[in-house]
């Protein structure tokens, strides 16, 4: 038996829902990955795998291992974020996704229509749990390995601020921090999406803030008025409106950029009785390769600036982030090695995906200089079962786990033999 095939026979169902679990009943909202990053650490360490804990702050922490040795070849980093971007607690987590309790969103673990089931069990933590199984496989073969494999599990992964004083916001800040500490000569993410791909949107976000009046409704008759949430509501209708122009006019052969204005601010609920002098709304606009965030900034100012002409309203726009779109030279041999890996374990010819608007930490590894290609677990999906997006975040299936890792595994047999 080959190295490779003898690492592929390494990978087990019954190991992926074992490790599925632990990741899944671990909980790790973004800023509070530590407890995670402990664990995982443990079971890279109990592999037989040389493994590391990267701590942020007092509750973020990344985890990495590394098997083989740089001096026989190449380094390759087999990537998966961790945190989730709620809790699992329904009083922190209502802001968000409204109230009520669903099974699916408990950090615990089920079994639903053969499928596994619980927070994050799909992303990330499914495509964690099978990099670890690969990593734990190819452990076993690490003698016959031409180069290294660094398995990392990065905290900060989500796009999202801050959700308390004491915690870190996201935007892929782990993934930042460890490649201060591990410097691969290319990588692979694994997250959503059963098929290659090298090219991804980044994304930029803006406020815009719409002045009016404060002023007491008893005086409405009486005084200068100028409601800004009102004014705000009619800018927010023609944002969503202008969103879908956007997306057809910036899109490309893999992305369709799409954007959402996200959230509201305005006006205070214990009075009513009182108008504020300003509402603010927030908007995603997510950036193909080549667009700049200046570039996506000059647009909805101007169409900002011409809607809120248009009823004599006052409004402007600033923008707080900005992640740029990535692209790897399909040429670069790890997204070869990719490729012909998917071919080798599916039997078909590969086609590059169409129409994504996800970004993930894959821009942060490209803008750091590592070519980078995305593979991942395709969307849970029967017959009569509707999916919204939460459930398809938290459910997976087992065999499309075995698939992923053992494609992780060809991978980077494909990689280190070729490059080498």
């Amino acid at each position: 038996m080959s190295a490779l095939e003898a690492a592929l026979a390494g990978v087990s169902a019954t190991r992926l829902a074992d490790l599925t679990d632990m990741l899944v009943s671990t909980a790790s909202p973004t800023g509070r990955e530590g407890a995670l990053a402990v664990r995982i650490a443990e079971a890279l360490d109990a592999a037989g795998v040389q493994a590391n804990e990267q701590w942020l702050d007092a509750s973020a922490a990344n985890a990495w291992g590394t098997l083989g040795s740089p001096r026989r070849g190449p380094s390759l980093l087999l990537y998966s974020p961790i945190d989730t971007i709620t809790s699992g607690d329904a009083a922190e987590d209502g802001a968000l996704v409204g109230s009520g309790s669903r099974p699916d969103m408990e950090a615990k673990l089920r079994t639903e229509r053969g499928w596994l089931v619980g927070l994050g069990a799909h992303n990330p933590k499914g495509h964690a749990a099978c990099v670890l199984m690969a990593t734990e496989a190819l452990a076993g073969v690490a003698a016959d390995l031409s180069g290294r494999i660094i398995a990392g599990f990065g905290c900060l992964g989500m796009p999202v601020n801050r959700r308390a004083p004491d915690l870190l916001d996201g935007h892929g800040a782990g993934c930042t921090a460890l490649l201060e500490a591990v410097r691969p000569d290319a990588a692979v993410i694994a997250k959503s999406g059963w098929s290659v791909s090298w090219n991804e949107v980044g994304l930029a976000w803006f406020t815009v803030r719409v002045a009016g009046i404060h002023t007491y409704v008893g005086s409405r008759h009486l005084l200068a008025y100028r409601n800004a949430i009102a004014d705000a509501a009619a800018l927010i209708l023609e944002v969503e409106t202008w969103i879908d122009e956007w997306a057809e006019t910036r899109a490309d052969g893999f992305n369709r950029p799409q954007g959402i204005v996200a959230s509201v601010n305005g006006g205070d609920a214990r009075a009513t009785a009182f108008t504020a002098d300003a509402c603010e709304f927030t908007v995603d606009l997510r950036l193909p390769p080549g667009v700049a965030a200046d570039s996506a900034q000059r647009a909805l100012s101007e169409r900002v600036d011409q809607w809120a002409g248009a009823i004599g309203a006052s409004a402007t726009v600033r923008r707080t982030l900005a992640i740029g779109g990535s692209c790897t030279d399909p040429s670069e041999p790890i997204v070869q090695a990719a490729i012909a890996a998917w071919e080798t374990e599916t039997g078909r010819s590969h086609q590059a995906p169409r129409g994504f608007s996800g970004a993930t930490d894959a821009n942060i590894l490209r803008q750091h200089g590592v070519p980078t290609a995305r593979i991942g677990l395709p969307k849970i999906a029967a017959p009569g079962v509707d999916v919204d997006f939460q459930y398809g975040m938290n459910a997976v299936n087992p065999d499309d786990q075995v698939a992923l890792s053992r494609h992780l595994i060809r991978t980077a047999f494909e990689y280190l033999q070729g490059a080498g």
